[in-house]
């Protein structure tokens, strides 16, 4: 079997398919909840502690350094943990979101599949015994 066959056989499997659409949605649902956290959540928080954003908490390690003519020839380091807050918030939403999803399509699986009662199985065993 040539390379390239192969490849279009593994690439039109159903679940490669799938996860690609997996991976796009995904983006796109985490471009949605980082905006939702940024522009939405954090501004309120922010306010009510102060008027701080959460991207600006910092510790500096190091300053700038400046040369006389104002140029900046060795950059400021800092540890962003603000920032890190911020992320860890929206991973929590995906989270959550996900968890949701799951526990919804489980739900309707759940209800999808028929119920067997004792007395049914018990029927069917006595019609299949009866005909032997």
């Amino acid at each position: 079997m040539s390379l390239i066959k192969e490849f279009k056989e593994f690439a039109m499997k159903g679940n490669v398919i799938d996860l690609a659409i997996g991976v796009v949605i995904g983006g796109a649902f985490g471009k949605v909840v980082t905006s939702l956290v940024d522009d939405i959540i954090m501004p309120p928080i922010g306010y009510l502690i102060n008027g701080i954003d959460f991207k600006d908490i910092k510790v500096h390690l190091k300053d700038a350094v400046v040369d006389a003519s104002g140029k900046i020839t060795s950059s400021e380091i800092t540890i962003n943990f603000g920032n890190f807050l911020q992320v860890i918030l929206q991973f929590l939403i995906i989270a959550f979101a996900i968890f949701l999803t799951i526990k919804g399509i489980n739900k309707i699986r759940k209800n999808e599949q028929p119920k067997a009662s004792s007395e049914a199985l018990l029927t069917e065993i006595r019609d299949l015994l009866k005909k032997q």
